[in-house]
This record gives C-alpha cells, sequence and structure tokens, in this order.
C-alpha cells in the first residue's frame, strides 16, 4: 500500500490543477477531464496538431464494451460474433460480479475518446481521438480474437489483460507483427518478476503504469518484459454503467492504453514503419526523472522509461531496422516460449521522492509553479481478476 498526495506542479506546460476523485468514485464530466493529468502532461494540444490517429484502426481486446457511452459514440468499428462460448464465458463473468464491457469501454475511451458537449469539452478524450476502435471480445480466445483483428485491418493491438501461457496467443501476435501491426500488452498488476502473457511472447510491447512524479507503480509486474512506462495511477475513464458515467482507476491496463494511443500517432504520420520501428522511436524518446536519469536501461522496474509522444513524434530519428531494438519473434512460438519462470534475478529500478514533477511531452522546462493542494490519500493496490486464470488490469 502507498500513500500518494495530490500535490500538482506545473513544469513548462504539463500539470496545472489538482485531482481531487477518489480510487474508485464517479465525478461530473467537467471534473473527469480536469483530472485527465496525462493529457496535459504529454501536452496534447500540441500534439494534435501534428498527429489525432485518424485512419488509424486500434483493437481493444477485452471483456466487452458500451458503444453507446457518449465519450464513444462513431469510435466503434463492427467487432466479431464468436459464438456461444464467448458468451457463456461473459455470462459466468457476470454471475461473479464483474461487469465485462465495463473494463473495455474503459480503455476505449483512454485511446479515441472525443468527450461531447461543446467542443467536446467535457468528459473522457482519448490521446488518439480521431483513431477508430475496433471492439474484439476477448475470453480466453486470445488467439482467435488477434487474427480476427489483423485479418479487419487493425493498425494497433491493445492487449490489456494477462491469461495462461499459450503457443497459440504467440503464434497469433507473430502473425500480427509479420502484417505490419504493433501490438501491446500489460506487464500485470501483482508486483512479482513472473511472466506473464501475451505480454511474454516476442515482438509485444510491454507497459507498465508511471504515476504523475514519474514513479513506477508499486502494483507493476517487473522482469525483462517492461519496456515502457505510461500514466496508470488516477486515470479518469467512461465505464459501462450506463452512456455517461465515469471512474477513476489505476493498473498497467491504463497505461497499456496510452501507449496503443501513442502508437496511433505515429502510425498516422508514419505509416510506412514497422511494428518494430515504431518500437524504436517510443524506445529512444522514452524518459527518465533526474532521480533516474542514471538508471542502466533497460531495467525491471522502468524498461527504458516513460513514453513521451511529442518527442517520438517529432524527433528526427533513423527508422533503423526493421525489427527494431526489442526481440522479436523468430519462427514458431511453440519453439521459442520458455519454462514460464521469473526472470533470474532481475535488476531492480530506482525509487524516487514523491515530491518530483514529471514533464511527459517534451515542451521544455519552464517555472516550477505548485498548483492546487496536498490532500493525503492512500489508494489501495487493486488486483482485478476473471473467473479463471485470466485477470484485467
Amino acid at each position: 500500500m502507498k500513500a500518494i498526495g495530490t500535490l500538482r506542479a506545473t513544469v513548462g506546460a504539463a500539470l496545472t490543477g489538482a485531482l481531487l476523485l477518489t480510487a474508485s468514485g464517479t465525478a461530473s464530466a467537467d471534473q473527469v477531464r480536469k483530472g485527465q493529468w496525462p493529457l496535459e502532461a504529454f501536452g496534447a494540444e500540441q500534439l494534435w496538431k501534428e498527429a489525432t490517429g485518424k485512419g488509424v484502426k486500434v483493437a481493444v481486446l477485452d471483456g466487452g464494451f458500451r458503444v453507446t457511452h457518449q465519450d464513444l459514440k462513431g469510435q466503434f468499428l463492427p467487432g466479431p460474433d464468436f459464438g456461444k462460448e464467448t458468451e457463456k464465458e461473459g455470462a459466468e463473468a457476470l454471475e461473479s460480479g464483474e461487469d465485462i464491457s465495463d473494463h473495455g469501454t474503459a480503455m476505449s475511451s483512454i485511446i479515441a475518446g472525443h468527450g461531447h458537449g461543446p467542443g467536446g469539452s467535457a468528459g473522457v478524450k482519448g490521446l488518439a481521438p480521431d483513431a477508430k476502435i475496433l471492439p474484439v471480445p476477448e475470453y480466453k480466445n486470445g488467439g482467435q480474437a488477434t487474427r480476427w483483428a489483423v485479418e479487419h485491418g487493425a493498425n494497433v493491438i491493445n492487449m490489456s489483460y494477462d491469461e495462461g501461457r499459450s503457443m497459440d496467443t504467440c503464434d497469433s501476435i507473430n502473425y500480427a507483427l509479420s502484417k505490419g501491426v504493433v501490438v501491446v500488452a500489460s506487464v500485470g498488476n501483482e508486483a512479482v518478476s513472473d511472466r506473464q502473457y501475451p505480454v511474454g511472447c516476442p515482438g509485444v510491447i510491454g507497459v507498465g503504469a508511471v504515476d504523475e512524479y514519474g514513479e513506477s507503480a508499486d502494483f507493476n509486474n517487473y522482469n525483462s518484459d517492461t519496456d515502457l512506462l505510461a500514466p496508470g495511477v488516477k486515470i479518469p475513464s467512461a465505464t459501462a454503467k450506463n452512456d455517461s458515467d465515469y471512474q477513476t482507476r489505476e493498473g498497467s491496463s491504463q497505461a497499456t492504453a496510452y501507449v496503443s494511443a501513442a502508437a496511433a500517432l505515429l502510425k498516422e504520420k508514419f505509416p510506412d514503419l514497422t511494428p518494430g520501428q515504431i518500437a524504436n522511436r517510443l524506445v529512444k524518446t522514452a524518459g527518465l526523472t533526474n532521480d533516474e536519469k542514471d538508471l542502466k536501461v533497460p531495467d525491471a522496474h522502468y524498461g527504458y522509461g516513460f513514453v513521451q509522444p511529442g518527442p517520438a513524434l517529432r524527433k528526427d530519428i533513423p527508422a533503423g531496422p526493421k525489427e527494431g531494438p526489442l526481440p522479436m519473434p523468430k519462427g514458431k512460438a511453440s519453439a521459442q516460449l520458455d519454462a514460464g519462470k521469473p526472470d533470474a534475478n532481475p535488476p531492480m529500478g530506482g525509487k524516487a521522492a514523491l515530491n518530483r514533477a514529471l514533464l511527459y511531452g517534451g515542451i521544455g522546462l519552464g517555472v516550477l509553479v505548485v498548483v492546487g493542494a496536498v490532500v493525503a490519500v492512500v489508494v489501495a493496490i487493486r488486483r482485478r481478476k476473471s473467473a479463471g486464470s485470466q485477470s484485467w488490469g
């Protein structure tokens, strides 16, 4: 358990205003937009002058979706029908008290929400607001869902879940990568070093959560599958309760959605880059706070650092080899799955003080201005697990 204050500071154009939502509370649409600290930290208004995700399809593999939510109307493309078996899995989850549509709705809003009201000024706005969502129900159907997404034009696949080790899952990801699709997955929220899947499949960009101070979240799983961090603490999102409901949550799932959205921006601007070359831009522009600047990367807790969409879009970076800097698949997954054991002696990333601010957007340092008030809150690490071996971040 970790105490996190709500002190907000402004560095350049980063953070402005206090987020006073509780970890699971609802809020008005106006409060939600004010609470979207990642957009301010990324300098989203400037980013959107260069790319908004237009023309890019992001497949969200998840439990279900509320396609009528006011911040997501028109953002969903037709999805698949995987038949009665998937419906049965969903019904069992509902009986256990889990709304399987809630998680997928939240991820979709973080990626491609357009808000509502005058100029879309209220509610949740995604980092890639002009991208389209391919809603792909995924309940122990990872391989089938991945292949369907590829065959229906996905440019990016978001996997904010973990499941048991599966050769079919990794083989389907190999297929996606071979077709030029960027695959992004969450590292998981159990604070363990054990390898998880699908993030453990070669070629996947593995994502953990970072808070607004640039600190790797305590709940992140940590090993060599961690490539990047992204905002994953106190993240407002749409929910499936009704068409105007919101909650603020935390997890590597939310962080994964932000990296998928960043990949969508890059796919719009650099459509000819391979998945490895997209990863190259993200990795080479990742940032670390001053306290971690001497960290040897990649690090088990920090990967290469926190994602910075601004520099990733703007910097002059050679495309490099098509495979990129991350381990990529070679042949069939059946020949490359490891024994499922934790990495041996994974490096322990540095931990930093909570009183520093984080500039994600590459806009340049400005005068430090303390904004808001200090309100101490204790955030419990929430581990949401569905029936069977699958869990949602």
